[in-house]
């Protein structure tokens, strides 16, 4: 609070950043940003390309930040552990852990994590501040060039801009010890913002969730140049309940929202600095950024270490510096080129993997530090062939090298590796209203570089197989459009993407490996209704078979690939003091084994939310789970042993459920 605190001085200090807001008692102008009613037919590449604005991101109840990503159709943000940590994310069939073929931007800079103590391709949403999104821009598969690492399933940009146009205070509070404050004013030249959250949460275990976020940004328009500066701050501390064994919970051993191990949890922090200039045909930035990660984890309880427990602890430590520049060249009124170059540096001065036991170390199982580079280069084409045909052409190259120094000299070493990734878009306008659309492209994922140079298991001491630095992906896809004016938008599309190499989180070892190849193909189709000001209806289907190659039919399935997910939602304007947002998700089971011997639960979960406005002040309820569900969030299938179990341990499922209902009331007043 201390933060919110001096930010609220500043804005009071800051005579500018109120000149449009001089007369408090008049009502606030608002700033829309139309979204899902914006036409994309004749601008965007493919059918799973998309675009979410203000005017759709506000409405709809969020339990987490993380879940902000759900604006994407078909993707889904579930937790299997503390507030604090990274979602769980699914999408057309992969189960993306914490992000390993999905990636995500703030502001144009990367949030996946290479190399990283916890996963590869780790991504925390946690540190976006939900009011200040703009604009939510996805692409699904590996077709743009201008996409690189992680984003074989896909790819989203989540941008602040200037919509909040006078002072604002909001305070909520809810089930559970949920608190929280935010203080936020922008204006044509200055956006800042404190954010301060609280949260005891549902389970046995005081969750004792304490986060605070600060953000600062300054454009300097000169000319036709727009300069951008921006600063973030982010940190959060708190404990953890994870999965925990079904065989428990029918023993009454423990609730199904209690705990195994009492110490989990962890802390994480982020600081920024990134800074932009751009014009009609230009875009160019650089960035920093340091962070710092601890978490205490336990997924086997018993089973490696009799005595003291199977508890761990990963630490990442680095700082991230980056860049990209990108020129757009208008040939003529058919044809358009840019070209882009990207480099990113990560020095991960820490890396660690320790055996715990009460959060205390008792043995170093991994002691790393790894010095990352990337560098790509892009081109892109867009040719108008003629009135009704569009061509996308594209190709990406990238260069990525690694220095590794581990503990152990004989997993010590340096790695490099390059992939060129070709792309191809058409369009096809069938009708003024209806649009059809080819894609087929390559794209790649790194691999945690450590599994580069290994050649020591440090678990076992036998002989590891490296893996290969970069992995490509192929993705295939054909899809339509329909828009009938700001009134429907409708779109379907089949799809397939190809792995060299599939990316699996492994929880008794606490990191991602790599696996077999693999191979994805499915069927999605979204729908748009405005009907008018007071009503908009959405919905998101996806049918998707995930299965590893070169294996038999029987034991080729991929654990945990979600198969179905419906999601739908409901924004209603009834006049111009109330609006409420209804939103309904359901996922089917998953397979926990690769001969679909066992699959995990449907899951349907339903939020909804009503928002009152009385001049400058808004109030807000949420429901939270509205129907009480108790259906699972996540699970997983593997071995584990709790105390008096046979020292083999026994096979089970592990899971943590959904959180009960809960509500949330917030208030906002704009000065």
């Amino acid at each position: 609070m201390r933060v919110a605190a001096g930010l609220l001085l500043t804005f009071w200090i800051t005579p500018s950043l109120f000149a449009q807001s001089s007369h408090a008692a008049e009502p606030i102008e608002e700033v829309l940003v139309y979204g899902r009613s914006t036409d994309q037919i004749g601008i965007a590449t493919s059918a799973s390309q998309g675009f979410v604005g203000l005017d759709d991101i506000g409405p709809p109840p969020l339990l987490r930040v993380g879940e902000l990503v759900e604006a994407v159709p078909g993707m889904t943000a579930t937790q299997h552990s503390g507030t604090g940590k990274a979602n769980q994310y699914f999408l057309r069939g992969f189960n993306l852990d914490h992000g390993t073929d999905f990636s995500a931007q703030l502001n144009g800079m990367p949030l996946n994590m290479r190399t990283h103590g916890h996963g590869q391709g780790y991504l925390d949403l946690n540190p976006i501040i939900p009011e200040l999104v703009t604009t939510i821009r996805y692409q699904k598969g590996p077709y743009s060039a201008r996409d690189g690492d992680f984003s074989s399933a896909g790819s989203v940009r989540f941008d602040y801009g200037t919509n909040i146009r006078a002072p604002l205070l909001k305070v909520s509070a809810g089930s559970f010890g949920y608190r929280r404050s935010l203080i936020a004013a922008s204006n044509d030249r200055y956006t800042v913002a404190a954010d301060s959250t609280r949260y005891a949460g549902p389970w046995a275990l005081d969750e004792n969730l304490l986060q605070n976020k600060g953000h600062f940004g300054w454009i300097l328009p000169t000319g036709e140049t727009q300069s951008r500066l921006e600063l973030d701050y982010y940190d959060s501390n708190w404990r953890a309940t994870d999965q925990i064994p079904q065989r428990a919970v029918a023993r009454d051993q423990i609730s199904s929202s209690g705990f195994i191990d009492p110490d989990l949890g962890g802390n994480s922090r982020r600081y920024s600095l990134n800074l932009s200039m751009s014009d009609v045909t230009t875009d160019g930035r650089l960035y920093a950024v340091a962070s710092k990660f601890q978490l205490f984890s336990n997924f086997t309880y018993f089973l490696e270490n009799p005595d003291v427990g199977d508890e761990f602890e990963q630490v990442d430590e680095r700082t991230l510096l980056g860049g990209k520049f990108e020129k757009r060249y208008d040939m003529s009124d058919h044809l358009s080129m840019s070209a882009g170059f990207e480099f990113r540096y990560d020095n991960i001065s820490r890396l660690e993997l320790n055996g715990t036991s009460s959060r205390l170390r008792i043995r170093s199982l991994r002691d790393d530090a790894v010095e990352q580079t990337s560098v790509a280069g892009f081109l892109d084409a867009d040719w108008k062939v003629n009135d009704r045909l569009r061509a996308n052409v594209g190709v990406r190259a990238d260069h990525f090298e690694a220095d590794i120094a581990a503990d152990r000299i004989a997993n010590s070493g340096k790695a490099s590796d390059i992939r060129v990734s070709p792309k191809l878009n058409l369009a096809y306008r069938l009708s003024e209203d209806l649009e059809f659309y080819a894609n087929v492209g390559r794209g790649m994922h790194s691999n945690d570089a450590r599994g580069a140079v290994i050649s020591v298991d440090p678990n076992t001491g036998e002989s590891a197989q490296t893996v290969p630095l970069l992995v490509p992906s192929t993705g295939r896809e054909f899809g339509i459009r329909y828009e009938h004016g700001d009134i429907i938008k409708f779109t379907a599309t089949a799809f397939d993407i190809e792995l060299d190499s599939e990316l699996v989180f492994v929880g008794d070892a606490g990191s991602t490996e790599a696996n077999e190849g693999s191979v994805r193909r499915g069927f999605e189709t979204t729908i748009f209704i405005n009907a008018g000001p007071k009503f908009q209806f959405d919905l998101a289907y996806t049918k998707t078979r995930a299965n590893y190659v070169n294996m038999p039919s029987e034991f080729n399935a991929i654990p945990g690939a979600i198969e179905t997910t419906l999601a739908a939602g409901i924004n209603s304007r009834w006049n111009d003091t109330l609006t409420t947002s209804v939103r309904v998700r359901y996922l089917s089971g998953a397979p926990l084994l690769e001969d679909r011997t066992l699959q995990s639960g449907k899951s349907l979960l339903a939020n909804a939310a009503a928002t009152l406005k009385l001049g400058n002040t808004e109030i807000k309820l949420e429901a939270l789970n509205l129907l009480d569900s108790d259906d699972v969030d996540i699970a997983y299938y593997y071995d584990s042993r709790l105390r008096g179990e046979p020292p083999e341990g026994v096979s089970d499922v592990h899971f943590h459920p959904l959180e009960p209902r809960s509500l949330r009331l917030t208030a906002q007043r704009y000065f």
